[in-house]
């Protein structure tokens, strides 16, 4: 199983930015990144598939977060913009192998995460 390491945690205040790096230990087409506070699912941020470039997006990030990679490095990244307090969540990378898409529900696999906590 692909194994993900997850690096650029760390505080800021808001209306700040992070960028969060993780690399995988082999190539898979999807990558991603999910958030999840204490006493609630973890939901999906943002989604990439290195196949073709397609991206998405919560609505809660759109237009703040950006989802990149290095292909030849298996990295992504999560460029946070804007931060607001609510933001604030544990953020864990994702993949999957995935031939039918990178949807938020089709990841199985996660890093084991990077704190974000954003201030006010």
């Amino acid at each position: 199983q692909v194994q993900l390491v997850e690096s650029g945690g760390g505080s800021v205040q808001a209306g700040g930015s992070l960028r969060l790096s993780c690399t995988a230990s082999e190539y898979t087409n999807c990558m991603g990144w999910f958030r999840q506070v204490p006493g609630k699912e973890r939901e999906g941020v943002a989604s990439i598939d290195f196949r073709d470039g397609d991206t998405m997006y919560s609505d809660s990030v759109k237009g703040r977060f950006t989802v990149s990679g290095d292909i030849a490095a298996d990295t992504v990244y999560l460029q946070m913009n804007s931060l607001k307090p609510e933001d604030t969540a544990m953020y864990y990378c994702a993949a999957t192998p995935s031939w039918i898409g990178c949807a938020f529900d089709n990841y199985n696999t996660w890093g084991r995460g990077t704190q974000v906590p954003v201030s006010s």
